[in-house]
Parts: structure tokens; sequence; C-alpha cells
């Protein structure tokens, strides 16, 4: 999908997130406080990224998950924007700016803290897996 294309499909902050490495304001997102059963995917192609099960209050102001549901469906880069050393994630397929990845997650759940953009992300409930084509994720849940 090409600029043009994302700037009609997603909102200005989905764009300024996913293609500039944008970071939406803390506890502003539609994911922070948000805990219902399902998955989330990448707003950009669709790829699954995270499932709810993994979904923790970390108190950062951004959705935080212990784990990818499949880290084959993730990059890290190493970012060393705002004077800072951090692992950015990004999706596998579509390139797209999720966030970044600390250290300091649940240490009973692997340590991991991946800190998530609401803005990258679109939900998708577990009723409706099987209709919007997630359906091998429902096993997550049973």
């Amino acid at each position: 999908m090409d600029k043009e294309d994302l700037k009609n499909k997603l909102t200005p902050e989905q764009y300024a997130v996913t293609q500039q490495k944008a970071t939406e304001a803390p506890f502003s997102g539609e994911y922070d406080d948000f805990y219902q059963d399902g998955i989330y995917v990448d707003v950009v192609s669709g790829e699954p990224l995270f499932s709810s099960t993994d979904k923790y209050d970390a108190g950062c102001g951004w959705p935080s998950f212990t784990k990818p549901i499949d880290q084959n469906n993730i990059d890290n880069h190493m970012d060393l924007s705002h004077g800072m050393i951090r692992e950015e994630v990004r999706s596998k397929t579509a390139g797209s700016h999720l966030g970044h990845v600390f250290s300091d997650g649940p240490k009973e759940a692997g340590g991991h803290r991946f800190c998530i953009n609401s803005a990258a992300l679109k939900f998708i409930p577990v009723d409706q897996l099987e209709a919007k084509g997630y359906g091998k994720y429902r096993q997550l849940f049973n």
C-alpha cells in the first residue's frame, strides 16, 4: 500500500505513529485501559500481534503486553532517538512502528514489557475471531 493510500485509510494519528514513528500521548490511547478478550492486529496490515491474555497494566500510559502472539510477526530494531537506547518494535509484514520493548516487565512472564501505541492497533474481539479470519487464534482463549 503506498503512502497516499495509507493516508486515506488511517487517521492522522495512526499514520503518524505507524509511518513516522510518532508516539501517542500517555493515557490517551483507546486500548490503554481496555481489557476485553481478543487479539490486537496491525492497523495497517491486519497482522496478528498481541493477545489480551498477555496484556497487563504497567501504569505507563500505553497498552503493555508480556509477549507477542508470534515473535515471527514482529521485528525489533535499535532506536537511539531522543537521547535514549531503546528497542523499537515493528510489525513484520507492513513495517509499522508499534512502540518499544523494555526489560522491566513481569519477571514471572519473561520480564518483557511491550509498550505499544493504541493507534498502531486494531482490536478483534474473541467472539469475532472466526468471522474476521482469525479463527486459529481462538485457542488462546480456551
